[in-house]
């Protein structure tokens, strides 16, 4: 396919807004530049959502297509997951390595890593299908051991 494995994106993307983020923390504050990051980053991930699920076979996502869309963000090693369950109604896994964080941290942007990463992950739903919810009580960006991704359609009865 011959497509950019998406920590290199992430960390091509990471080194142009460093220095915006920089420029609107010096002209705004933090509170507010971060909550501009925050804003630009959910949107872009909807907008992100939308181009995938455009490209869903038949033009109908499901969980187990999205599931499949893990292997774009799990390139070149960039997350180790265990995965918990991975069902046609939900996809529940933990990630115990997380290169993003580890990237981010490295450039100076552990504090924003979150911003630009982590808050991506339940907003690219709504773009692509909202029945599907996340639901995640720990990050490693945020200093815990794993990152808990529980994923569930909607739809499914439970």
């Amino acid at each position: 396919m011959g497509e950019i494995p998406t920590i290199v994106k992430r960390r091509l993307q990471a080194q142009v807004i460093k220095p915006i983020y920089d420029e609107m923390v010096s002209a705004l504050g933090e509170e507010k530049a971060q909550a501009i990051l925050d804003a630009a980053v959910r949107k872009a991930a909807i907008a992100e959502g939308k181009e995938f699920a455009a490209k869903a076979p038949g033009g109908k996502t499901s969980m187990r297509d999205f599931i499949a869309l893990y292997d774009h963000w799990k390139a070149d090693g960039a997350l180790e997951m265990d995965v918990l369950e991975a069902t046609d109604d939900t996809f529940n896994f933990d990630v115990v390595r997380c290169r993003y964080a580890e990237m981010y941290r490295e450039m100076g942007l552990g504090h924003i890593g979150h911003l630009m990463s982590c808050n991506r992950d339940g907003v690219f739903c709504q773009g692509y299908d909202p029945a599907i919810k996340l639901e995640r009580v720990q990050t490693i960006m945020k200093g815990d051991k794993v990152c808990t991704f529980r994923y569930r359609d909607a739809r499914a009865k439970s």
